[in-house]
């Protein structure tokens, strides 16, 4: 910035806005300009320069932030949300790497940028951005747009807050004890503990930690040395979080035994006997089970009755990653899916998947009520635990979590729930389901469509037979050509922008599609959409 752009704190100039704050020149006159406002400061009463910098005085020109806000504010809206449900909006705006770094201007330089430059970017990131409300992105385990979880994160964002004490979050705290207690309430737990992570991987972390300190408590101050060969067990299904909380807290990959599923994805208990039995024949040591409901790309729920007896027999910690189907246990109708999940020592639930609570909203849930939480990650930190403080320190409860600065990501759970009631989260579920069989018997009407399996959530998983493949034998051959379908039709939406469908290779079937259903801006006409553009993109496959 130029020193005669530069004036003193809280003036208000004509044309292009200012910055926020005035920096030093970088030239001479700049200089100059800079030493004249010292000057003029220091003969004002009380003026105090230390270091060469005047401390009287705030350098935010809070007038032209407000505007900014006000005008930044106006384009999130215009831009954003009321664009959210319109399907004639793209759902992206493709742009090679290259193209879109030039696009931004990503550079950072000495002099900052005026305010109409600014709310250019503003507008060049939103332009750029998949749009994840737009009711034709069905990409990933969340999407669409809750207005009251929105207004949410505004208040949060705008107050900065970080939960660890009372004295400092009141509000926030006093909110995440009410969800978690009402979320317990549905797990089926009389009492329980719990705490809002940064993720449902973070979750599976903290209850895998959880788990091992229950098993051997003296891990925390004496670490790995002296301990036997620890062994955990978890579906083949299961999130590939798994193995990075084995990894990162020292257990080892390899002492991850993963249990064989059945054709629908589901953990095989008698596998899981078997398993177990393995483990102690090689004189190790079972600490943990980890049970999935509703895994990533089948949306398939492990039989968690049984798998809770045999944890029962052998004395083993029963987790739950419920990241993507806990929410299911709001409806009346599909909570059977979770049967068995108050026998859980854990769970993991994410309620901005299913539920639209924004991204991020993840709890970890424990049935122990005894303080096992804050004993397994309590440091202490005199200089923010203290013991003699004025309230009840009961709720400075920052010290259960492995973080110092945390998010209040209960809130906008709250507020959404406030509006909309249990009946509403329930609709919304209910709706979701009911929109994914609606798709399923369209795909069996429709030639050229051909689903893995009949799902029992909101994964609908299929492939999509171009004409020129219909009639060839099935082999090899044909497997390897279908392969090469779902990719080319994914690029060919998103250059297109018309929609965002995810595929992979799963369990050695070649890629497929995953559609999911989540948001309830969409329609049963989005889901006739999606099958139509599929045929489109692809009428020359």
């Amino acid at each position: 910035m130029d020193g005669s752009a530069r004036e003193r704190p809280g003036s208000r100039r004509g044309g292009a806005s200012p910055p926020l704050w005035s920096a030093p020149g970088s030239h001479r006159e700049g200089e100059m300009e800079d030493g004249t406002c010292k000057q003029e400061m220091l003969q004002k009463k009380n003026a105090v320069l230390v270091d060469g910098v005047i401390l009287n005085g705030p350098i935010m020109d809070s007038k032209a932030g407000e505007k900014f806000v006000e005008e930044a504010c106006k384009i999130i809206m215009e831009e954003v949300i009321q664009k959210a449900d319109d399907v004639t909006e793209k759902v992206c705006e493709w742009q090679a790497p290259e193209t879109l770094k030039q696009i931004l201007d990503l550079e950072m330089r000495d002099a900052g940028e005026s305010h109409q430059k600014l709310l250019q970017l503003c507008r060049d990131v939103i332009q750029y951005s998949v749009k994840t409300g737009h009711p034709r992105f069905f990409n990933q385990l969340y999407a669409g747009i809750d207005y009251y979880s929105l207004v949410a994160r505004f208040i949060t964002e705008a107050l900065n807050p970080s939960v660890y004490t009372y004295e400092v979050s009141p509000v926030f705290l006093l909110v995440e004890e009410a969800v978690i207690k009402k979320m317990i309430e549905f797990i089926g737990w009389e009492e329980g503990d719990g705490i809002f992570n940064p993720g449902g991987s973070v979750s599976n972390m903290y209850a895998m930690n959880l788990a091992r300190y229950k098993f051997c408590p003296e891990i925390k101050e004496k670490g790995l040395s002296g301990l036997p060969r620890l062994v955990l067990f978890t579906s083949e299904e299961c999130h590939y979080s798994m193995k990075k909380a084995a990894s990162f807290l020292g257990i080892g990959t390899e002492n991850v035994y993963f249990i064989k599923t059945d054709e629908r994805g589901k953990m095989i208990p008698e596998e899981l006997e078997k398993q177990v039995q393995r483990a102690r024949k090689e004189e190790s040591a079972p600490f943990l089970v980890c049970a999935t409901a509703g895994t990533t790309v089948l949306g398939a729920f492990d039989p968690l009755d049984k798998i809770a007896d045999i944890c029962e027999k052998h004395g083993l910690w029963l987790h739950v990653d419920a990241s993507w189907g806990g929410s299911a246990l709001i409806s009346r109708k599909h909570c059977r899916l979770l049967h068995g999940i108050h026998r859980a020592d854990s769970v993991a639930w994410n309620p901005h998947k299913m539920l639209l609570a924004g991204i991020q909203c993840c709890a970890l849930l424990v049935k122990d009520n005894s303080g096992l939480l804050k004993k397994c990650y309590s440091a202490k930190a005199a200089y923010l635990f203290q013991q003699d403080k004025f309230y009840d320190v009961s709720y400075d409860t920052g010290d259960k979590s492995i973080q110092c600065s945390r998010r209040p990501d209960a809130f906008k759970f709250w507020l959404m729930w406030k509006a909309l009631g249990t009946t509403g989260l329930e609709g919304r579920v209910n709706r979701a389901l009911a929109l994914a069989r609606y798709l399923v018997e369209e795909i069996k009407k429709r030639e050229g469509f051909q689903l893995l399996l009949e799902p029992e959530y909101a994964n609908v998983c299929f492939w999509y037979i171009p004409p020129s493949l219909r009639k060839m034998e099935d082999g090899p051959e044909f497997w390897q050509k279908l392969h090469q379908v779902a990719p080319i039709i994914k690029e060919r939406m998103m250059k297109k922008g018309s929609m965002m469908l995810g595929y992979q290779p799963h369990q050695g079937k070649v890629n497929f599609f995953r559609q999911v259903v989540i948001s309830p801006h969409v329609s049963r006409e989005d889901m006739d959409f999606l099958l139509d553009e599929i045929e489109l993109l692809a009428r020359d496959l």
